[in-house]
Protein backbone atom coordinates (compact mmCIF):
# COMPACT_ATOMS: atom_id res chain seq x y z
CA UNK A 1 0.00 0.00 0.00
CA UNK A 2 1.25 3.33 -0.87
CA UNK A 3 1.39 5.95 2.00
CA UNK A 4 -0.73 9.03 1.24
CA UNK A 5 2.64 11.21 1.11
CA UNK A 6 3.82 9.06 -2.05
CA UNK A 7 0.87 8.50 -3.71
CA UNK A 8 0.54 12.51 -4.04
CA UNK A 9 4.67 12.37 -5.31
CA UNK A 10 3.90 9.72 -7.65
CA UNK A 11 0.46 11.80 -9.15
CA UNK A 12 2.91 14.88 -9.45
CA UNK A 13 5.48 12.92 -11.34
CA UNK A 14 2.90 11.93 -13.58
CA UNK A 15 1.94 15.52 -14.37
CA UNK A 16 5.91 16.27 -14.81
CA UNK A 17 5.91 13.59 -17.24
CA UNK A 18 2.69 14.51 -19.09
CA UNK A 19 4.30 17.82 -19.54
CA UNK A 20 7.57 16.64 -20.64
CA UNK A 21 5.17 15.03 -23.29
CA UNK A 22 3.67 18.09 -24.04
CA UNK A 23 7.14 20.02 -24.41
CA UNK A 24 8.26 17.90 -26.38
CA UNK A 25 5.33 17.80 -29.24
CA UNK A 26 5.65 21.35 -28.85
CA UNK A 27 9.40 21.47 -29.43
CA UNK A 28 8.38 19.08 -32.82
CA UNK A 29 5.90 21.47 -34.06
CA UNK A 30 8.40 24.14 -34.06
CA UNK A 31 11.26 21.64 -35.94
CA UNK A 32 8.81 21.12 -38.32
CA UNK A 33 8.35 24.61 -39.12
CA UNK A 34 11.23 25.75 -39.23
CA UNK A 35 11.88 22.83 -41.90
CA UNK A 36 13.69 20.18 -39.99
CA UNK A 37 11.84 16.90 -40.22
CA UNK A 38 14.56 15.05 -38.73
CA UNK A 39 14.45 17.63 -35.51
CA UNK A 40 10.77 16.79 -35.73
CA UNK A 41 11.25 13.54 -35.41
CA UNK A 42 13.37 13.05 -32.87
CA UNK A 43 11.29 15.25 -30.26
CA UNK A 44 8.12 13.72 -31.82
CA UNK A 45 9.69 9.97 -30.00
CA UNK A 46 10.51 11.50 -27.44
CA UNK A 47 6.65 12.75 -26.71
CA UNK A 48 5.65 9.39 -27.07
CA UNK A 49 8.91 7.77 -24.91
CA UNK A 50 7.08 10.49 -22.16
CA UNK A 51 3.63 9.13 -22.15
CA UNK A 52 4.73 6.00 -21.67
CA UNK A 53 6.68 6.84 -18.56
CA UNK A 54 3.70 8.58 -17.54
CA UNK A 55 1.30 5.43 -17.84
CA UNK A 56 4.02 3.12 -16.06
CA UNK A 57 3.62 5.46 -13.18
CA UNK A 58 -0.01 6.00 -13.53
CA UNK A 59 -0.48 2.09 -14.02
CA UNK A 60 1.60 1.48 -10.78
CA UNK A 61 -0.16 3.66 -8.62
CA UNK A 62 -3.61 2.39 -9.58
CA UNK A 63 -1.88 -1.21 -9.65
CA UNK A 64 -1.23 -0.52 -5.91
CA UNK A 65 -4.43 0.08 -5.12
CA UNK A 66 -4.12 4.04 -4.91
CA UNK A 67 -6.00 6.53 -6.36
CA UNK A 68 -4.79 8.58 -9.45
CA UNK A 69 -5.08 12.37 -9.50
CA UNK A 70 -4.59 13.92 -13.04
CA UNK A 71 -3.63 17.25 -13.02
CA UNK A 72 -3.73 20.43 -15.23
CA UNK A 73 -0.93 20.56 -17.53
CA UNK A 74 0.77 23.34 -17.92
CA UNK A 75 1.33 25.12 -21.32
CA UNK A 76 4.55 24.62 -22.91
CA UNK A 77 7.02 27.22 -24.48
CA UNK A 78 6.18 27.78 -28.28
CA UNK A 79 9.53 29.02 -29.55
CA UNK A 80 12.77 27.99 -28.67
CA UNK A 81 15.68 29.75 -31.03
CA UNK A 82 18.18 27.77 -33.05
CA UNK A 83 18.09 23.90 -32.77
CA UNK A 84 21.40 24.23 -30.33
CA UNK A 85 18.99 25.96 -27.94
CA UNK A 86 16.36 23.62 -28.39
CA UNK A 87 18.87 21.04 -27.26
CA UNK A 88 20.36 22.65 -24.43
CA UNK A 89 16.66 23.37 -23.26
CA UNK A 90 15.72 19.42 -23.33
CA UNK A 91 19.14 18.82 -21.99
CA UNK A 92 18.08 21.08 -18.52
CA UNK A 93 14.19 19.95 -18.79
CA UNK A 94 15.74 16.50 -18.05
CA UNK A 95 17.95 16.98 -15.45
CA UNK A 96 15.16 18.23 -13.46
CA UNK A 97 13.08 15.13 -14.28
CA UNK A 98 16.28 13.49 -13.11
CA UNK A 99 16.29 15.14 -9.57
CA UNK A 100 12.53 14.53 -9.52
CA UNK A 101 12.82 11.23 -9.55
CA UNK A 102 15.84 10.97 -7.16
CA UNK A 103 13.05 12.73 -5.24
CA UNK A 104 10.65 10.02 -5.27
CA UNK A 105 13.78 7.47 -4.44
CA UNK A 106 14.75 9.05 -1.60
CA UNK A 107 11.32 9.51 -0.30
CA UNK A 108 10.54 5.69 -0.94
CA UNK A 109 14.13 4.96 0.69
CA UNK A 110 12.44 6.86 3.43
CA UNK A 111 9.65 5.32 3.94
CA UNK A 112 11.00 1.96 3.37
CA UNK A 113 8.75 0.99 0.45
CA UNK A 114 10.59 -1.46 -1.75
CA UNK A 115 8.20 -1.81 -4.19
CA UNK A 116 8.15 2.16 -5.32
CA UNK A 117 12.04 2.09 -4.81
CA UNK A 118 12.33 -1.11 -7.22
CA UNK A 119 9.64 0.29 -9.47
CA UNK A 120 11.75 3.79 -9.81
CA UNK A 121 15.19 2.48 -10.23
CA UNK A 122 13.62 1.49 -14.21
CA UNK A 123 13.31 5.94 -14.02
CA UNK A 124 16.53 6.29 -13.00
CA UNK A 125 18.29 4.48 -15.40
CA UNK A 126 16.33 5.91 -17.90
CA UNK A 127 17.57 9.78 -16.73
CA UNK A 128 20.63 8.09 -17.64
CA UNK A 129 19.71 7.78 -21.13
CA UNK A 130 17.83 10.18 -21.68
CA UNK A 131 20.52 13.17 -20.57
CA UNK A 132 23.10 11.26 -22.55
CA UNK A 133 21.01 11.60 -25.16
CA UNK A 134 19.88 15.29 -25.30
CA UNK A 135 23.99 16.18 -24.38
CA UNK A 136 25.11 13.73 -27.68
CA UNK A 137 23.18 16.15 -29.90
CA UNK A 138 24.06 19.42 -28.34
CA UNK A 139 27.07 18.35 -28.32
CA UNK A 140 27.21 18.07 -32.27
CA UNK A 141 25.23 21.04 -32.18
CA UNK A 142 27.96 22.94 -30.85
CA UNK A 143 30.65 21.28 -32.90
CA UNK A 144 29.01 22.08 -35.88
CA UNK A 145 28.49 25.88 -34.98
CA UNK A 146 27.03 27.86 -38.07
CA UNK A 147 27.84 25.23 -40.51
CA UNK A 148 24.39 24.28 -42.32
CA UNK A 149 25.42 21.27 -44.04
CA UNK A 150 26.56 19.80 -40.78
CA UNK A 151 23.40 21.21 -39.52
CA UNK A 152 21.46 19.55 -42.06
CA UNK A 153 23.64 15.91 -41.51
CA UNK A 154 22.21 16.04 -38.58
CA UNK A 155 18.84 16.67 -39.25
CA UNK A 156 19.07 13.22 -41.40
CA UNK A 157 20.69 11.71 -38.73
CA UNK A 158 17.96 12.46 -36.30
CA UNK A 159 15.02 11.39 -38.98
CA UNK A 160 16.54 7.72 -38.49
CA UNK A 161 15.06 7.88 -34.85
CA UNK A 162 12.43 5.01 -34.45
CA UNK A 163 9.46 4.86 -32.32
CA UNK A 164 9.14 1.74 -29.75
CA UNK A 165 13.20 2.04 -29.79
CA UNK A 166 12.84 2.63 -25.60
CA UNK A 167 13.43 -0.89 -23.66
CA UNK A 168 10.10 -1.83 -21.55
CA UNK A 169 7.92 -1.03 -24.48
Amino acid sequence: MLSEKMRGELNAQINEEYYSAYLYLSMSAYCQDMGLPGFANWFRRQYEEEVVHALKILDYVAGRGARVELRAIAEPAKDFGEPVDLFEASLRHERHITGCIHALVDLALEEKDHATHAMLQWFVNEQVEEESSAGEILTKLKFAGDNKGALLMIDRDLSQRQAGAEEGE
